[in-house]
């Protein structure tokens, strides 16, 4: 490696500094959330592990469990949620999570208890987990108005108290993507320096594009203007092409509106 190459490599952005980075512009901040951060980030490298070395260690198939929402669990499933759950209890930061791997939400125990709400599910799209397909997790960060005294009631807030959301994916490469309210921005894994490094700063939704994510096995269930936006992307009425399918893309798609 040269030495202008050397240079680049090391006044790379990671997710760390920028985090830091966001935390100066609030004087208030005592490093709280980026220490939760920390060990969302650190869960995500585990689990990006774990799916890559999935077949070799056997981690593939079902767990001989269902979820809460009736679905069968597969192996990494409950591996993913093991990590997040000790990772975000760990932190110290946080006092209630909930799972969409566990019937019940878990209240943290007082001395390790901080003022942040963690909603997540540690491996979404893990039916695909078999056939080689992305999957990911996905998170959502809120805050707890009296950590003395915390409740169930205190998760169901609306998606605008929010304080950060993101996920991370487990493809062809690791993309772990985060806002904190003030636009969203992607980091890739890089597994020589094992750092997420920023390397989709200020990412913005397109105007208009040429693929649309859908399932269509809920088409039964559309109401009349989502059926008509569908139909049209198929056989569009202004002479225009029709947009390709891309339902593998949701993650990406969802997370982002």
């Amino acid at each position: 490696m040269d030495h202008q190459a050397e240079a680049n490599r090391t006044d790379l952005m990671t997710i760390t500094r920028f985090v830091l980075n966001e935390q100066s512009k609030f004087p208030e901040s005592r490093g709280d959330f980026t220490i939760l951060i920390s060990h969302i980030v650190l869960g995500c490298k585990f689990v990006c592990s774990s799916v890559n070395k999935a077949g070799l260690a056997k981690l593939l198939g079902l767990a001989g469990d269902t979820n809460i929402q009736g679905e069968e669990q597969k192996k990494l499933d409950v591996i993913s949620n093991e990590v997040f759950v000790k990772a975000l209890i760990s932190s110290g930061r946080t006092c209630l999570l909930v799972s969409e791997e566990n019937e019940d939400a878990i209240i943290v125990p007082p001395s390790q208890r901080g003022k942040y709400i963690v909603v997540f599910d540690p491996l979404d799209g893990s039916s695909n987990i078999d056939c080689g397909v992305s999957i990911g997790t996905i998170f959502g960060i809120y805050m707890v108005k009296d950590t003395n005294n915390v409740t169930i009631q205190d998760a169901l807030q609306p998606g605008s108290k929010l304080v950060a959301a993101g996920y991370c994916m487990y493809g062809s490469s690791c993309t772990f993507v985060l806002s904190t309210g003030y636009g969203v921005n992607g980091f890739t894994l890089d597994p020589s320096l094992g750092e997420f490094i920023l390397t989709h700063p200020n990412i913005k939704v397109p105007k208009k594009g040429k693929i649309y994510s859908v399932n269509e096995g809920n088409a039964k269930n559309w109401d009349e203007p989502t059926s008509k936006y569908v139909a049209n992307c198929k056989f569009p009425q202004d002479g225009s092409s029709p947009k390709s399918l891309r339902y593998i893309g949701r993650y990406m798609i969802l997370n982002l509106l």
